[in-house]
């Protein structure tokens, strides 16, 4: 099993070297060697997932091995793998996402000017996600996870030349980066308080008191923050739909089961740390961000932002899972959602392929014109919105149920259950509004309409694949034994749930009987409110628009988080800039200006006293010897008469000096 890990991990990894330097001059530009890894991957990856489903009876099935990476002094730093039924289940979903996305974007991407360095990040995003499910601690998965943040980076804004690209791609790793700072506050309160990293040790020192309360539950919280950022939860939410900007087939694969489900996965994997009062701070914030995302998901008219926002509020909706002590409900939801998202974003992909649009104004009867994405991408949307018996329907129904049963065991919170029900309505709404505007009634645009057609066979394969796994009843029996809620010895001290739920097992059954058929009924109103304003036409959605102009504003602005941000952090920022760019220039600068002014004088007064006065007397000395020589020179005749007469001339001169 360990070797099937490790093997998972470095075969994307070989792909992505490989095909970063080489790719160009591979046959395909080297596009099936990256698709070829990921594929490996996902097969090395199903014996592991049958072991655990054949073993769970055994309980936590957990193999771990470590290997010494980093050693300062007495500080020893490991990297290893670690394989329970949680990774099991993660591998799986990953490698089977990311598979697909490859073989989609071999029809999607071709003919694309960097096809081949767009499937070497493909693989390094992938190596990226599956290295963070793998690893055994938590440096490791803080390591990871900004190698996941820089290939979304690489993903988001791969058509760099657009700015709304690499304004999107800077917007998701800047805000990621937020989130990642109370992460990294998190990891170091636990590594100086308990002195390691390793899960296995963190948790089992936390058991024994360790680290406890407040402490404990502002380590949770800030961990959490990680979370925030790269699962999009309020208010850190606004680079998810700006990130449409990559291409499509990237949308599904960040948006369905790699980067966005990484916040998810990790409070799965960091489940018995959280105190009563972290896990209520992740439910609420997981509640804030299911309905406002969901709402602001009605006025959409871009199909991708719609899934984005819908993206946003199911991430919601497995926070709210996990928060309420809904363990196996909240990883269920993200297991299952990563399947039928991924179909609705490539089925998406499918009709911009065909019409050259992302504007559902622009769409309209294109059920006729492209059936398997249509049939398929109904599919997608009967499993998001929670139609029995797809398999969106069994997971939303189990958080709504733990939601439920944490209000009926604290009434004050009781709002969670509601609000979680009204999302589950409005996003039956939504999304059937999406179909009716898609595929149903008359084209809008005929030219685009004239033009479209069936997607090649690589790309409906996909479609079809993810439509099979989205209707599945069996999921819930697997996932329910595989992601049995984990306990430590103490772990009724350290996290809600265990104590209050096997109490409370009357309102368990009871909480579930209520959700089953609360959440049928609000999906199927909203099924039926979309038709009848979109597909009957019985009411106008422009006239209620109108009627409602401010809450339409509101909703069609996201509710100015993006203004706020722009008048608050952003401004204070450039603000900050410029304060630090003035300091820079007239303190620093000027001193170093100034520096340099008076070295400049003083090395010119030097110049001035060396020009003058040194090179002065030294050409001074040189110009009298000069006017000597050409004196004495002019005796220098080269006659020898002239020489034998002066010498007489010179003995005459001291015979009569003599005389005297």
């Amino acid at each position: 099993m360990i070797t099937n890990a490790i093997l998972i991990l470095l075969l994307p990894l070989f792909a992505f070297v490989v095909q970063i330097f080489i790719g160009k001059r591979l046959p395909r530009q080297g596009d099936w060697l990256p698709t070829g890894a990921i594929i490996c991957s996902f097969l090395l990856a199903l014996p592991i997932f049958f072991d655990a489903l054949s073993n769970y009876e055994a309980g936590h099935v957990v193999v771990q091995q470590s290997w010494e990476w980093l050693r300062f002094g007495n500080l020893e730093i490991t990297f290893g793998i670690y394989v329970d039924n949680l990774t099991s289940i993660m591998l799986i979903v990953v490698t089977l996402i990311s598979s697909l996305v490859h073989i989609y974007s071999i029809g999607y991407m071709q003919g694309d000017e960097r096809y081949s360095r767009y499937f070497a990040y493909l693989c390094l995003f992938s190596f990226a996600m599956l290295g963070l499910v793998l690893v055994d601690n938590f440096f490791g998965i803080y390591c990871f996870w900004e190698l996941v943040g820089l290939g979304s980076y690489l993903l988001i804004g791969f058509w760099f030349e657009k700015k709304s690209a690499s304004d999107a791609s800077k917007k998701a790793f800047i805000t990621n980066r937020v989130g990642d700072v109370g992460m990294f506050a998190g990891i170091m309160i636990i590594f100086s308080t308990l002195g390691v990293f390793g899960f296995t040790d963190v948790f089992t020192k936390i058991a024994d008191g360790g680290l406890s309360g407040t402490m404990l539950t502002v380590t949770g919280i800030l961990i959490f923050f990680g979370a925030i950022g790269k699962s999009a939860q309020f208010p850190l939410h606004v680079w998810l739909p700006d990130a449409m900007e990559g291409p499509t087939p990237v949308s599904a694969l960040i948006h369905a089961a790699t980067m966005v489900a990484a916040g998810v996965y990790m409070v799965g994997r960091t489940f018995v740390i959280y105190t009563e009062d972290a896990l209520l701070f992740i439910a609420i914030i997981g509640t804030i961000t299911a309905f406002m995302a969901a709402t602001i998901a009605i006025v959409q008219k871009d199909i991708k932002r719609v899934l984005a926002y819908s993206t946003i509020s199911q991430l919601g909706y497995m926070m709210v899972g996990l928060g309420t002590g809904g363990y196996t409900a909240g990883l269920f939801h993200l297991t299952t959602h990563a399947f039928f998202k991924a179909l609705l974003f490539l089925g998406s992909g499918s009709v911009i392929h065909a019409v050259h649009s992302q504007d559902m104004d622009d769409m309209g009867g294109l059920r006729k014109k492209m059936p398997i994405t249509f049939w398929t991408f109904l599919i997608g949307t009967l499993a998001l919105s929670g139609v029995p018996p797809f398999s969106g329907f069994w997971s939303k129904d189990a958080i709504l149920a733990s939601a439920l049963e944490f209000g009926m065991n604290h009434s004050a919170y009781m709002w969670i259950f509601v609000a979680m029900l009204l999302s589950a309505g409005i996003t039956a709404f939504y999304m059937f509004r999406l179909i009716f505007m898609t595929f149903t009634g008359q084209a809008k645009d005929q030219k685009k309409f004239d033009h479209a057609h069936e997607s090649p066979f690589t790309m409906t394969l996909p479609l079809v694949v993810l439509a099979v796994l989205s209707v599945g009843t069996i999921w819930w029996g697997w996932i329910e034994h595989l992601l049995a809620k984990p306990e430590l010895a103490t772990y009724a001290t350290v996290a809600v749930g265990a104590v209050e739920h096997s109490a409370e097992h009357g309102n368990a059954h009871l909480a579930h009987t209520i959700a089953l058929f609360s959440s049928i009924a609000v999906a199927g109103s909203g099924i039926l409110l979309a038709a009848v304003v979109y597909h009957w036409k019985k009411i106008s959605a422009e006239a209620w628009g109108s009627k409602l102009k401010p809450v339409y504003n509101l909703l069609w602005n996201k509710y100015y988080f993006d203004e706020m941000y722009e008048a608050t952090v952003i401004r204070a920022t450039l603000w900050k800039s410029r304060i630090f760019a003035a300091f820079d220039v007239k303190i620093i600068d000027g001193f170093v200006n100034g520096i340099a002014t008076v070295t400049s004088k003083f090395a010119s007064l030097q110049g001035a006293i060396d020009r003058v006065g040194v090179d002065g007397m030294v050409n001074g000395v040189a110009r009298v010897v000069g006017v000597f020589s050409n004196r004495l020179r002019t005796i220098q005749t080269g006659k020898i008469q002239t020489y034998i007469l002066m010498a007489l001339f010179a003995v005459l001169i001291l015979f009569v000096l003599q005389q005297f």
